[in-house]
């Protein structure tokens, strides 16, 4: 049943009469519903691929990496595909390579800004992916004293 809130926001209500409601966040004027899937399509050409998510959310944790560091942490990745995927970020503007000039050479990946500004969106989504599978969502508990 819909209905509208106090302040004039259009409400749904389920069987306990619980409140639920959308409000979009995105405030630019002008946005349709095709330019709006459009964005989105665009991203998610950005982070489509099997290894492209798990990469970005090892960097989103350790920072700066190496490329036998990723290989270790991401079992069943070839170093193919590991190169293959990296490049293809870098090339879209969200991780950076650093190369050190030192023999045997050092490689270090790390997520530029553009990058950065990913992390509360994949956040959101996989908050979204743990309610949709029927698990517990949320941020995580903070834990103080470290």
């Amino acid at each position: 049943m819909l209905g509208r809130s106090s302040s004039g926001k259009l409400i749904q209500t389920g069987r306990a009469d619980k409140k639920v409601g959308y409000t979009q966040k995105s405030s630019y004027p002008g946005i349709t519903p095709e330019i709006a899937a459009s964005g989105v399509e665009e991203a998610l050409k950005v982070l489509g691929g099997r290894w492209k998510l798990i990469i970005l959310f090892y960097l989103f944790r350790d920072g700066t990496l190496r490329l036998s560091e990723l290989e270790r942490v991401i079992p069943g990745i070839t170093q193919k595909m590991l190169i293959q995927q990296l490049r293809s970020l870098e090339r879209d503007g969200v991780v950076s390579r650093l190369v050190h000039p030192v023999v045997p050479p050092k490689v270090e990946y790390s997520l530029t800004p553009r990058g950065q500004d990913l992390c509360p969106a994949l956040d959101e989504l996989l908050y979204w992916a743990q309610r949709w599978r029927g698990q517990p969502s949320g941020p995580p508990a903070v834990v103080s004293g470290q």
